[in-house]
């Protein structure tokens, strides 16, 4: 097999030449010292079985992000519920009915506290359960594995052991951290693709040892034998020390043989690899936490009222004891009929004080109603119907996927609501990784008439202002004059669009260039055609790319480093210049030149190439035509070309840099390209040197190579720059735009180098052409101590100088940055610092921190949510991100990517980032509403139903006698009120989807807490007070002496307790109608069918048995319903009841509507569709003030234009007066 086998032909040692060069100093430098604690992993290549028993049995490749398993359930999950402190009352409520003094029966207590705390945990079980399901997902993956004598044969992941040989192929993840021993490349190199990691979308190249280059096929590996130390377990990503003994040599490993988890192979047909790390021994996973029980705000909020109510609960006990206590010593013994003291002692006046304790016991159980237990089980059951309605939400659908929106836990859903900054990765989560050409400028002259997102959507809104003046009658002061002209100024200001609209080709990938000046050979008419030529060259030779070629189609796609990589080769190939091929030491370009329908490929010698880094911000490839002219092609950022041209270089530099700034403007991404001649000798000298200083050995070696590299890379001649538009996720701008307006603060937290970051800050307006920069970076070698300090008062200063920069800005226009690199994060984050630096931070309208580990980004995340003290919300799509989604607040996890750890962490999972908007502003603001004001209306209902009792208890002697029947208790919360509470928090929307999209400042009443502050909560419960003291006292007052029956009889306790449940029923359900503002068939059904069942259940009851107890036989036909009093009390209760409620709701409407009220009279009126610009109008209010987002930008460049348009304006009017002096 390996005759036939496959061999790549590219030897890419040669063209790394920073990076990997052939020699591998760290083999010639001998085995590392690994001695000691750290470094006690011993690894038996190809002999797993060494591996089954101690010392040298480690973890299972088995992975698991679950909260449980079959042995921690019970515990944890009835330790999770008993945390709320209302079950915890119940329980004690429960255990105590079992006891004599107990006013209830025992089931009673016990059966509801089952119910809910059941439900609670079967909900629990059923969302472990599907992080399970995708767990094993990931677990039964096959892999290929060395069996025995050479046979390779497929294994599920979870079953791989440490020392197993493996064979990855491309595309595929590897299963577990593995050591590489050879790939199909000749040299033992491999691609990788680390994005689940880092979030990198470029490949690293990883090579394996010399030493084990032979073992390139399936039947070499019959008598491999070699072990491995290395060090333990750790997170760190980007080192790795051990030693191979292999044919009894050592050779030492480095990270550069070293394959993580979930990175995948890319570009090379297969690995062989030994297995290091498994499972959760491996890095991945090391850099992962435990999933942790989250609770929302809300909810902990409500354990504050639930103590708030028991501590009330617990107060009116003792009052009721003590009143009991001075009845019973000194009204008890003159009630003789009552028989006094009883056997028990419950009721002895010889011992009041006992008598008094029993009482409290007896008060507690019978005020429990104060408490209300339904009020978990139906928050749960309301949460579940909320989560279901996100899952099945077709706006959050992705349809080229398949993947709906997934509610992974429904615990945080009002969470939603209430988040205040969202800290989002940017590979896969705000990027697709895909770069569009769009325009260029070569030789002094701007090339490229489509134009960007920003230039659109500016004349646009200009236009559509234009629009609303005209309408009010009040013409723009920067039109006048414009009177007579035959075409709006904003039209003659707006960009040039492209001429070639009836020629116009589907978009490529990559490419979406329009000018016919450059298409189809049209370049070569033009003047400055050899620049042109040049131009092209640089984009098609300047690069670290590999072609590969479609089978099918013939078309060449490129696997490069970088994006707009990527981007100018696709561009290179559309101008007539295909990059087709690549040797260890050629280029071959297929150009259509001098004939654009006769291409010639030919020949381009690589003599040298200097890779792009962030240090340098540039690269150089130099090459021999096949002239045999040297050439050093160069691209890089234009400060850094500009400052290396040389003095007749500079011819274009003017032209350029107004076309690099009109670039930037609008959000492209730009390059400088440059190129310079060189002599035979000159190359020929300076290449020794270099060459030299490759090979050396030692920590001089890299400063050696970047001070030649910048010698040779001096007097170049600038030839143009190019303008590419970074691809993002469909939607982002608008997502991050209408996020901005919602009044949310977005932090990016990515792995890439700052460059980049920094370039998609822009293309998805988080950074924007005028806002001001505060980029915090570390420079000093910190490895010694005294290094250490300089470094953190060197940070120190930084975050001060950007503090009082902030704090002296007098522009209301001007926006900040902090953009931060790990090394500088790492100080950042230590406790005598970080404070400081959240400061600055939140004090900038947009925060990006770049080149970050997965754990930097869990430690930024807690130091917001803890330092803030607000709701944060990270989002994320790979391994890389699962610390930050689990240490946020809320954690959302992209499913449409190829990883599905952050799904896996996550607790709510979307397909795309411009969900979120949806989400938050939609799902997230009704959710947090509903549950609002479901608790708050849970609490007045309960209050005003539990205090009728205490009202009773005191008004029978603190007899301990309830006016209720027990099982009008029992169904009270069960339900006959649990029903429309419910549909209140699943139907509930205070404006539908589409205005809470079109207003986005509606959300800011979640983060301002307005629906379940303490103010309203009070509120609340002063109205249960007021409705309690309404039932009982009117109705005590209507039947205390009144006569109630045709006979003139009065109406005895069950009566009038049945005739206050009934005004209970009728006010609670007359209540929740008038609070909910948005009402279906469910709704009325659900309310008003509560009403009726409560006289059904009376009928029912009444007919049974169990009536004749407690003297409620036929309670309804023959007792209630024939007086009209009954009706008549329970009208004017009810009325009493919700007046007032009524009155503040008409006051605040009319006096001080909230945002919600206006949009609903608009709506109500329909007056959004017969007064337009009134609705326009209302929705540009509707908006946070934002610096950063699309709008931000659009606002930015219009107040531009019309600066232009002024200028122009008043130097037209200075022309007019003296022509007319003239």
């Amino acid at each position: 097999m390996a005759g036939g086998r496959i061999r790549a032909k590219i030897r890419r040692s040669s063209l790394y030449t920073f990076a990997c060069y052939h020699s591998h100093p760290s083999e010639a430098e001998g085995p590392h010292d690994i001695e000691g604690p750290g470094y006690s992993r011993m690894v038996y290549c190809n002999q797993p079985h060494m591996h089954e028993q101690k010392p040298f049995r480690y973890c299972s490749n088995y992975i698991s992000t679950t909260k449980y398993n079959v042995l921690t359930f019970l515990p944890k999950a009835i330790f999770e519920q008993f945390r709320r402190v209302a079950n915890l009352y119940f329980l004690l409520a429960a255990v105590l009915s079992i006891t004599p003094i107990s006013p209830f029966s025992a089931m009673s207590m016990i059966a509801p506290l089952a119910f809910v705390v059941g439900l609670s945990m079967a909900k629990e079980a059923l969302e472990d359960w599907r992080r399970f399901i995708q767990d094993m997902n990931v677990n039964l993956r096959r892999a290929t594995v060395h069996k025995k004598d050479g046979t390779f044969g497929q294994k599920p992941w979870m079953k791989i052991q440490v020392g197993n040989v493996v064979k990855v192929e491309k595309d595929q993840f590897f299963p577990a951290d593995l050591l590489l021993l050879s790939s199909s490349y000749e040299d033992g190199i491999c691609y990788v693709e680390t994005m689940n990691l880092d979030g990198e979308t470029n490949l690293k190249v990883k090579r394996s040892l010399e030493a084990t280059l032979s073992l390139d096929d399936d039947s070499t590996f019959k008598e491999f034998n070699a072990t491995i130390k290395c060090e333990d377990p750790n997170p760190n990503l980007y080192t790795f020390v051990g030693n191979l003994e292999y044919n009894r040599k050592v050779y030492p490993l480095d990270p550069s043989q070293i394959l993580l988890r979930d990175s995948k192979l890319r570009n090379t047909a297969y690995v062989y690899g030994v297995v290091i790390f498994t499972g959760h021994d491996s890095k991945v996973m090391q850099n992962a936490t435990k999933s942790p029980s989250k609770r929302s705000r809300v909810e902990k909020q409500m354990d504050k009222i639930i103590y708030f109510l028991f501590t009330f609960l617990v107060f009116i006990s003792f009052i009721s004891s003590v009143g009991f206590i001075v009845k019973t010593k000194y009204d008890l013994p003159t009630w003789w009929y009552l028989q006094v003291p009883d056997d028990r002692g419950y009721f002895d006046p010889r011992d009041p004080l006992m008598s008094g304790f029993y009482h409290l016991v007896t008060a507690l159980i019978l005020y429990g109603y104060l408490i209300p237990i339904s009020l978990y089980v139906s928050i749960e059951v309301v949460k579940v119907l909320q989560a279901l309605f996100i899952n099945r939400d077709l706006h959050m659908y992705d349809e080229e996927t398949g993947t709906p929106a997934q509610a992974r836990t429904s615990n945080l859903n009002e969470e939603l609501g209430q988040v205040d900054t969202i800290l989002s990765d940017k590979t896969g989560t705000l990027t697709c990784n895909q770069m569009n050409f769009l325009k260029c400028s070569i030789g002094g002259v701007a090339y490229g008439t489509s134009s960007s997102d920003v230039e659109l959507a500016a004349v646009k809104q200009m236009a559509l202002d234009e629009d609303r003046q005209s309408k009010a009658g009040t013409p723009p002061s920067w039109g006048k004059g414009r009177q007579g002209s035959g075409e709006s100024e904003i039209e003659l200001e707006t960009v040039i669009t492209s001429k070639d609209e009836d020629n116009h080709k589907p978009a490529l990938k990559g490419f979406n260039f329009e000018d016919s000046r450059l298409m189809n050979g049209n370049w070569f008419k033009e003047p400055s055609a050899d620049v042109i030529l040049l131009f092209f060259r640089i984009l098609s030779l300047c690069h670290t790319a590999i072609p590969e070629q479609d089978e099918v189609t013939g078309v060449f796609t490129y696997e490069a480093e970088s994006p707009d990589e990527g981007s100018f080769l696709v561009a290179a190939r559309e101008f007539g210049f295909e990059f087709c091929r690549r040797t260890q030491s050629s280029i071959f370009v297929r150009e259509r030149y001098p004939s654009f329908h006769e291409p010639i490929e030919r020949e381009f010698k690589v003599l040298n190439l200097l890779d792009f880094t962030s240090t340098r911000k540039r690269m150089s490839i130099i090459v021999r035509d096949e002239n045999g002219q040297i050439l050093l092609l160069c691209k890089g950022a234009d400060s850094i070309i500009f400052d290396r041209l040389s003095s007749y270089g500079r011819t274009y530099q003017e032209s350029t840099t107004k076309h690099l700034k009109d670039y930037g403007e609008v959000g492209l991404r730009t390059l400088a390209l440059a190129y310079k001649k060189l002599d035979e000798s000159e190359y020929s000298s300076w290449n020794e040197d270099f060459m030299k200083a490759k090979t050396s050995i030692g920590g001089e070696r890299d400063l050696m190579l970047e001070r030649l590299s910048d010698m040779i890379e001096r007097d170049l001649i600038l030839v143009g720059a190019t303008a590419v538009e970074d691809k993002l996720q469909k939607g982002v701008p608008q997502c991050i735009d209408k996020l901005a307006q919602a009044g949310l603060k977005i932090w990016v937290l990515t792995g890439d180098k700052m460059e980049t970051a920094i370039n998609i800050g822009f293309a998805c307006s988080l950074l924007r052409q005028g806002m001001k920069q505060i980029c915090m970076t570390s420079n000093v070698d910190a490895s010694a101590q005294n290094s250490k300090q300089t470094v953190k008062e060197n940070i120190l200063m930084q975050i001060s100088d950007g503090s009082e920069m902030i704090k002296l800005e007098k522009d209301p226009h001007a926006a900040f940055a902090l953009i931060i690199d790990g090394k500088t994060l790492t100080y950042a984050l230590e406790n005598d610092v970080k404070l400081k630096f959240l400061n600055l931070a939140v004090n900038c309208a947009s925060v990006i921190c770049c080149r970050v580990s997965p754990k930097q980004k869990a430690l930024v995340t807690r130091l917001v949510k803890q330092g803030t003290g607000k709701t944060t919300l990270a989002i994320g799509d790979g391994a890389n991100d699962v610390g930050m989604i689990q240490e946020a607040d809320i954690g959302v996890g992209i499913s449409g990517c190829e990883g599905m750890q952050a799904v896996m962490a996550s607790d709510f999972a979307i397909a795309q980032f411009r969900f979120l908007e949806r989400l938050l502003v939609v799902h997230g603001h009704w959710c947090y509403k509903r549950i609002a004001q479901m608790i708050c209306y849970f609490f007045y209902k309960n209050i005003a139903f539990g205090l009728t009792i205490f009202y009773f208890e005191a008004f029978a002697g603190f007899s301990g006698q309830s006016v209720y029947v027990d099982w009008y208790m029992l169904l009270f919360n069960v339900v006959l009120t649990s029903l429309p509470v419910i549909s209140l928090g699943v139907f509930e929307q205070d404006v539908d989807s589409e205005v809470c999209l079109q207003f986005p400042a509606l959300y800011q009443q979640g983060p301002k807490n307005l629906f379940f502050d303490w103010y309203r909560i009070f509120g609340w419960m002063a109205n249960g007070l007021y409705t309690s003291l309404i039932i009982f006292f009117l109705n005590v007052i209507i039947f205390y002496d009144q006569a109630f029956r045709p006979g003139g009889q009065t109406a005895d306790m069950i009566a009038v307790g049945t005739v206050m449940f009934t005004c209970v029923i009728w006010a609670v359900n007359c209540q929740i109608a008038l609070t909910m503002s948005h009402f279906t068939w469910i709704q009325h059904f659900l309310v008003w069918g509560s009403v009726v069942s409560w006289y059904l259940f009376l009928l029912i009851y009444g007919e049974l048995r169990l009536s004749l107890n407690v003297n409620a036989f036929r309670i309804l036909l023959e007792v209630l319903a024939p007086a009209p009093i009954y009706w008549c009390a329970t009208l004017l209760v009810t009325v009493a009841c919700n007046l007032p409620y009524l009155a503040h709701i008409s006051f605040q409407r009319l006096f001080n509507p909230l945002d919600h009220h206006v949009i609903q009279e608009i709506k109500y009126y329909k007056r959004d569709i017969k007064d337009r610009y009134m609705w326009r109008r209302e929705r540009s209010k509707a908006r946070q003030t934002t610096k950063i987002g699309f709008t931000a930008r659009v606002d930015a460049k219009i107040r531009q234009l019309r600066g232009r348009l002024q200028k122009k304006y008043s130097s037209h009017g200075k022309d007019v007066v003296v022509t007319q002096q003239t």
